[in-house]
């Protein structure tokens, strides 16, 4: 039994940690996967009488606008959102809703006023969509892929709730976690079998008889657990194994290089955009004058804040930080929390105006935010994949007619997203 214990443990030991490593992989994929797995069920969203090209309109703007707060099948923080417009008197007061929340909870609308009771928080107007966009949405909750996973990492509209913080969980892991779990249940059942079995097997050959001394010696062996340890297959296993988790962390390491995600520096004053944008609607560009006509958003002077705090808040200690960096001309000295390598072009205005992308969109929910983070990771697989899933707002822009009437040529009236017109080539951003 020695003999064979020191080549067997270590092998048992060796395929019990071997057989966790696909889930490494299965973890990381399942979250590269769920997301086109979704946008392959989409193509049959029609089916359940929507109009198909209405219907992936709505899913694109889904994801753009509502999955920060919203899955269709769970609760993230507003509701799920499978069979929501069945809750609704009809679509035009779901729709209104979703532009004008505040409004429509004063107004009295029972089904709003039930939302706000049991979330305790309005979320902003979504007056930017217009109401056929709207109604794409309500159209792909209508006609929902068979199932959904809650994605994330992109600004929420809430079409029956509420606004949510950030969020970048994966998908896939609890099956994977329930399928690596059945498998350790199975090997252990196996190996109390396996062990039971050698135990019968030995009591039965001790009460043989005509046993040699030499077989009697070979039943009374002691596994030596030492010798196993010190074995070489065992230490083999081991290095192999560390070896694996190693080169794990170090890969994890080098992807990770550069990458400042929820990176949330202490600002010189402490600026809320919870209260400014949150509580008070005051608009992005009032302070970040270049946010639609700029490739810069830019950083707003203090004349601006002034414009307000010249009567609001004077005695406040951060008010008079500001007060101090007029009267000197000393510039405030504000920590930049999104910064692009020099290596890649990003115009600002290309994207908010032209585009058409909400702030939320890349810098998450601003308007909750205290002290604001980099919401996304804003790496190029990050911007690819955004190319990928947009679709180009393309109506009344006299700029996309000519390439709109190609594509539709081309494809049937298909969407036409950022992919089709050039949004992959490699000069649009390195040159």
């Amino acid at each position: 039994m020695t003999r064979l214990g020191r080549w067997v443990a270590p092998s048992l030991i060796a395929f019990f940690f071997l057989s966790t490593i696909p889930a490494w992989a299965q973890n990381e994929a399942a979250a590269d996967t769920a997301q086109a797995a979704a946008g392959d069920a989409s193509a049959d969203a029609g089916s359940g009488g929507g109009d198909a090209a209405l219907v992936a309109q709505g899913e694109s703007l889904f994801k753009a606008n509502c999955t920060q707060c919203h899955a269709l099948d769970e609760q993230v923080v507003g509701p799920a959102l499978r069979g929501a417009v069945d809750r609704w008197p009809s679509e035009a007061e779901m729709i209104s809703f979703i532009r004008y929340p505040q409004r429509t909870i004063e107004s009295g609308q029972p089904h709003a006023v039930e939302l706000y009771q049991k979330y305790k928080q309005y979320m902003p107007n979504h007056d930017f969509l217009t109401e056929a966009q709207v109604g794409s949405i309500v159209a792909y909750i209508k006609n929902p892929p068979a199932s959904a996973a809650p994605a994330a990492g992109t600004a929420g509209v809430d079409g029956d709730g509420a606004v949510a913080a950030a969020s970048d969980s994966g998908v896939g892991g609890p099956i994977v976690t329930i399928l690596l779990g059945g498998l350790i249940f199975v090997l252990v059942l196996v190996l109390i079998v396996l062990a039971l079995m050698l135990s019968l097997l030995t009591k039965f050959l001790r009460k043989q008889e005509g046993l040699t001394e030499e077989d009697r010696e070979f039943l009374e062996e002691k596994t030596d657990w030492g010798a196993i340890v010190r074995s070489t297959p065992f230490k083999a296993g081991v290095a192999f194994v560390a070896l694996i988790l190693l080169t794990k962390v170090a890969f994890d390491a080098v992807y990770s290089i550069g990458i400042q995600q929820h990176y949330a520096p202490t600002q010189p004053i402490a600026f809320s955009h919870k209260l400014h944008v949150g509580m008070y609607e005051i608009n992005c560009a009032y302070c970040h004058t270049g946010v639609y006509k700029a490739k810069s958003a830019n950083i707003p002077s203090p004349n601006i804040c002034m414009n307000c705090h010249n009567q609001i808040k004077t005695e406040s200690p951060e008010i008079k930080k500001i007060w101090n960096a007029v009267n000197t001309g000393t510039p405030i000295e504000w920590v930049r929390v999104h910064n692009l390598p020099d290596l890649a072009y990003f115009n600002h205005s290309q994207h908010t105006t032209v585009g058409g992308i909400e702030c939320q969109t890349c810098h998450g929910q601003i308007q909750e935010m205290e002290v604001v983070e980099q919401h996304s990771s804003l790496t190029m697989g990050w911007c690819i994949n955004c190319h990928r899933e947009t679709v180009v707002k393309a109506e009344g822009n006299a700029y996309y007619d000519k390439l709109l009437q190609v594509h539709n040529a081309e494809t049937g009236n298909a969407p036409m997203h950022v992919v089709d017109i050039g949004g992959l080539e490699c000069s649009k951003c390195h040159y």
